[in-house]
């Protein structure tokens, strides 16, 4: 954003409305987490780790490319990465195409644990979020949630 030009002000209704959208994410998001350690040992940055590997090719995804595709450093990635393969969830290897990058690959166990998790997260999901929402109000929020994904990725300009 350019600071030079002037400053959009939210007015009152829309910064009720963006005041409402951070709480809700907030807590949404803090629920789901709960949910999943409690019932799980899981996190949701770890959950959503074993989603993405689960829908790779070979349950396997390069580890830059996993980092960038949550929005983690790599360091965090790795930490991450590193505690779920000391509980047999990931496993990390070579990349085959160059030998010298380094892959995370979800293991048999891992799937299990993610399909395990996966009826309490989607559970949690439809009841705090799709159960409270009108159905046009929910494809609205997908709308543009996706608008700001492809402005941000400098896919839209």
């Amino acid at each position: 954003m350019d600071t030079k030009t002037e400053t959009p002000w939210l007015n009152v209704s829309q910064q009720r409305i963006w005041r409402s959208f951070l709480g809700g994410t907030t807590v949404l998001m803090d629920q789901l987490d709960r949910d999943l350690r409690a019932k799980h040992g899981l996190s949701m940055p770890e959950y959503e780790i074993l989603v993405r590997l689960s829908e790779a090719p070979d349950r396997s995804v390069r580890m830059s490319e996993l980092a960038a595709a949550v929005a983690h450093s790599r360091s965090r990635i790795t930490h991450t990465i590193a505690r779920l393969e000391r509980v047999g969830l990931v496993v990390r290897g070579h990349c085959s195409d160059d030998g010298r990058g380094v892959t995370a690959v979800l293991t048999n166990q891992g799937f299990a644990a993610l399909d395990e998790a996966s009826h309490t997260h989607v559970a949690g999901v439809h009841d705090y979020l799709i159960a409270n929402a009108d159905p046009a109000d929910f494809e609205a929020l997908g709308r543009v949630m996706q608008n700001v994904v492809e402005v941000l990725e400098g896919k839209r300009f």
